[in-house]
């Protein structure tokens, strides 16, 4: 694990977005597992402004997402896929043909995540996995437990995840319940980039740095990951 200190979001936004965009133009047709909330937006819009710049085509990527939440329909604004579309997909040119997404159908859960499994093993993989980090500690919606998972499953969010992401849905309760790629999926990533920042991220920074490597905090697992590069703001480094 590589621990990156920068200034603040943008700067972090910039060299991420770039590490991105050289694989992208290395390897037109790369495996690149996205991430939703607050920490990839810069990194989108950077990626977003070098697509309209022409520097980078993203139309041959492919692409899997984390997570979705249970019992949201794709187009729902508080869906992630939503929010995917309106943060970069809808504003690049990628191939939503080649967009792969956990499905919010809480009735077919089982047979959605053994088929999302399938689909990234079909696509050799993911070359770069973005990953944001929870308050607890969770990366994807993998939560604090007794074990890590290893494919995608179906998990009942705990409270400070919903206490954390609430604050998103304006109109309705937030779901209790979402699909994730397990930590298995998450760990077999070539590489792995994840981007931390702000205080109230800086105790499951801390943990997922220098504490042991327990699911109880899930982000610790990635101390075994032999390319897994933190990227973090002065805030959530301050107490490493």
């Amino acid at each position: 694990m590589e621990v990156i200190v920068m200034d603040n979001a943008f700067e972090i936004s910039k060299a991420v977005s770039s590490i991105i965009i050289d694989e992208v133009k290395k390897n037109p047709k790369a495996v690149l597992g996205f991430a939703t909330g607050a920490s990839p937006v810069e990194t989108y819009k950077r990626m977003i402004e070098a697509y309209k710049d022409g520097k980078v085509s993203f139309k041959d990527v492919t692409t899997f997402n984390l997570d979705e939440y249970c019992g949201l329909e794709r187009e729902d604004e508080n869906s992630y896929f939503y929010f995917m579309k309106d943060n970069l997909f809808g504003k690049t040119d990628v191939d939503f043909e080649k967009v792969n997404f956990l499905s919010g159908d809480e009735a077919q859960s089982e047979k959605n995540c053994r088929e999302y499994e399938e689909k990234i093993a079909a696509a050799g993989g993911i070359d770069i996995q973005l990953l944001g980090i929870g308050t607890n500690g969770h990366i994807g919606f993998n939560e604090p437990s007794e074990s890590f998972s290893d494919g995608p499953f179906k998990v009942k969010l705990t409270q400070s995840t919903i206490d954390s992401n609430s604050k998103y849905f304006k109109d309705k309760k937030m779901p209790g319940y979402a699909l994730t790629m397990g930590i298995g999926d998450i760990m077999r990533a070539k590489k792995i980039i994840l981007i931390a920042t702000g205080e109230s991220k800086a105790n499951a920074v801390f943990k997922m740095v220098k504490g042991e490597v327990t699911p109880s905090c899930p982000a610790s697992v990635l101390q075994n990951h032999g390319d897994a590069v933190i990227y973090l703001d002065k805030e959530s480094a301050k107490l490493l």
